[in-house]
């Protein structure tokens, strides 16, 4: 299975179940910045116990790897588990929505595009550039997620929300990379 059929029957199962969802990373980078290459798909789910079955039902053995253990754990820690397409080598990486003010916002500015032919619920530019400050920075500086952050901006510069990307900034403390992305940045 090509990632984009991967991802077409994930949205798929979680639209027709009702379990909101919101594509985010890379894949979504790519989109609104530079395109490039990625090895996994990045959702955000608010999920619960009774959302185990659709999934582990969805996804079986031996075309997918699902651990309906490793779905309670990710639950009850608010922390992630994996969809392996084990046919093609795909991965869905499945974040939790988290508890806390930003992880809120982003959630509820999500928008709906078309990418890869398909219609999704994506984060928002914004939400983009910040998330990947945040890996950029817990990852110790990591080139690549600042990178992405970087194209991002330039490509959305005119139509990005400053002050919302200001506040954000300072709350995600963030501030470093965001003046460093600032004067790196070469708007389109």
């Amino acid at each position: 299975m090509l990632q984009p059929k991967l991802l077409k029957k994930v949205l798929e199962v979680l639209s027709q179940n009702h379990i909101d969802y919101m594509v985010t990373g890379s894949l979504v980078s790519s989109m609104y910045g530079e395109p490039r290459a990625t090895h996994d798909i990045d959702i955000v789910v608010n999920f619960s116990h009774k959302d185990i079955p659709v999934l582990t039902n969805a996804f079986t053995a031996p075309d997918y790897y699902l651990s309906a253990s490793a779905m309670q754990e990710a639950i009850e820690r608010g922390s992630m588990f994996n969809l392996l397409d084990t046919t093609e080598g795909d991965k869905v990486d499945f974040w939790m929505l988290a508890d806390s003010p930003f992880d809120k916002m982003r959630f509820s500015r999500k928008q709906e595009e078309e990418m890869l032919g398909l219609y999704m619920q994506i984060s928002s530019p914004e939400d983009t550039i910040l998330m990947k400050l945040q890996w950029a920075k817990l990852s110790g500086g990591s080139e690549k997620q600042f990178r992405d952050a970087l194209r991002v901006y330039e490509v959305q510069f005119g139509n990005l929300d400053m002050a919302y990307l200001e506040l954000w900034v300072h709350q995600l403390q963030v501030d470093e990379l965001w003046n460093r992305l600032k004067q790196e940045a070469n708007p389109l």
